[in-house]
């Protein structure tokens, strides 16, 4: 049975017309999925009776399936939600005053296999998740927890920009009026530097934002962590950002990951001040996040704020990131599918369509 969610509204659009119904039945029905969250097509209740029989005959309505659910002390949660094909995906609500964000996964793994990212040391690359899997996540965990979700960051398991159709067309979904409405300033598209669909960003439409993972302004040291760096090099990344904020004229955001020893020198300010010139921008300074086999140690205290103290000489705006849900392995880095003992976990088992919580 084909699933309704992974329709289109365009498509619903067509399949209504195809089965004599009137136009708007189609917006009920996006409503329904994407408004309501509802995977029961019965209990399309504006729907008339006949038309959700046969719409049931030959479709289906549902979504992911809440696993395994993990409490941070800081208030973040872990979701691991399973894909009908019995894969998984990890996601990450995290709240922080009035911003309601969920971090959002768009791979199965990811092939990118970054030194410091658990999802590409420890996981296999598996498959891109379809538009529809990727928005299901901001839904099921919005309706989880009882909030409104308030922005989306797409930097949970996988490279966004090696799943760039599917990654666009799920932001369309959930900036729609009918479905999230969450506006298109409030996404934030991560990348490595996947520098062809930097330009695509661009030129698309809508005012989403752009974060680079960077992480060192020198190429020799990137390679090291970042292995496709060698195929997009710094001075082309460069210029790729460059143009996104021509168009846009929006800050971009330089996600700089904070190793000891590796990235936190007097050499490393400069080329990181040469690098961004004077391109209005905004530097996240996140310090590493330890994970099994990691090569990095978490950076202390002390050597945290002596990096931040020097980087607030650079003329941009700096910010230092305190990473949350390190605890549940939530954090930065961190997802890569880990169980662990944990006394707020809650597993999610399903009988009947009902949770049982246990």
């Amino acid at each position: 049975m084909k699933n309704l969610r992974a329709m289109t509204l365009k498509e619903l659009q067509g399949l209504v017309k195809g089965l004599g119904e009137k136009p708007y039945r189609a917006i009920q029905i996006y409503k329904w999925l994407w408004q309501k969250g509802s995977d029961d097509i019965e209990s399309f209740s504006d729907l008339p009776k006949r038309f959700r029989i046969e719409l049931a005959q030959y479709f289906e309505a549902k979504g992911l399936l809440e696993k395994e659910r993990l409490y941070s002390e800081d208030g973040s949660v872990k979701f691991i939600f399973g894909l009908h094909d019995g894969l998984e995906v990890e996601s990450v609500y995290i709240p922080d005053r009035n911003r309601k964000t969920v971090c959002v996964s768009t791979q199965v793994g990811c092939p990118i296999g970054c030194e410091i990212c658990a999802t590409g040391k420890l996981l296999r690359y598996r498959r891109n998740l379809k538009f529809w899997e990727i928005a299901e996540q901001v839904l099921r965990i919005g309706k989880a927890l009882g909030v409104r979700i308030t922005n989306v960051v797409y930097m949970g398991m996988g490279e966004p920009f090696l799943n760039y159709d599917e990654v666009i067309k799920s932001i369309e979904l959930i900036n729609n009026d009918h479905t999230l409405k969450i506006g298109a300033r409030k996404i934030t598209v991560s990348t490595v530097g996947i520098i062809p669909k930097i330009y695509e960003l661009a030129e698309y439409p809508r005012q989403v934002k752009l974060a680079i993972s960077l992480h060192t302004a020198i190429q020799s040291k990137r390679e090291q962590i970042i292995p496709i760096a060698r195929r997009f090099p710094l001075d082309e990344l460069r210029e790729a950002v460059g143009a996104y904020y021509r168009s846009k004229r929006r800050f971009v955001t330089f996600e700089y990951v904070l190793i000891p020893g590796f990235n936190d020198t007097d050499e490393d300010i400069e080329a990181l001040r040469k690098f961004i010139g004077n391109l209005p921008s905004k530097v996240n300074i996140i310090p590493f996040n330890p994970f099994p086999g990691a090569e990095f140690r978490a950076p202390t205290d002390r050597e945290i704020y002596r990096f931040y103290e020097k980087m607030m000489l650079l003329p941009y705006t700096i910010t230092l990131r305190k990473s949350k849900g390190r605890d549940v392995k939530a954090a930065c880095g961190q997802l890569a599918l880990l169980r662990q003992s944990n006394p707020h976990k809650i597993e999610l088992h399903l009988s009947d369509n009902r949770h049982e919580l246990r």
